[in-house]
């Protein structure tokens, strides 16, 4: 189970979404789940992820400043992959 940093709710791993920074410090979305590096998970939903934007909830969890072009680009990725 892990947690939200949007809403908080507990999901399995499967049906959440997570960020990724990797040890270059690049924020990206890891779909696999595999990938190397610090990770915080959001529900498959545009609202959890600006709730996160707005609490900086991202922003601690990664222990990192994220700028707001990232935000932006992880913002219509998660739109993307929402829809489906």
């Amino acid at each position: 189970m892990r947690q939200c940093i949007g809403c908080g709710e507990k999901k399995s791993k499967r049906d959440m979404i997570r960020v990724l920074r990797t040890t270059e410090g690049e924020i990206i979305l890891d779909a696999t789940g595999r990938k190397n590096g610090r990770g915080a998970y959001l529900c498959r939903s545009a609202e959890c992820f600006r709730k996160a934007e707005k609490s900086k909830g991202l922003e601690r969890s990664l222990k990192t400043g994220i700028p707001a072009e990232v935000y932006e680009s992880l913002e219509k990725e998660i739109e993307k992959l929402a829809e489906k």
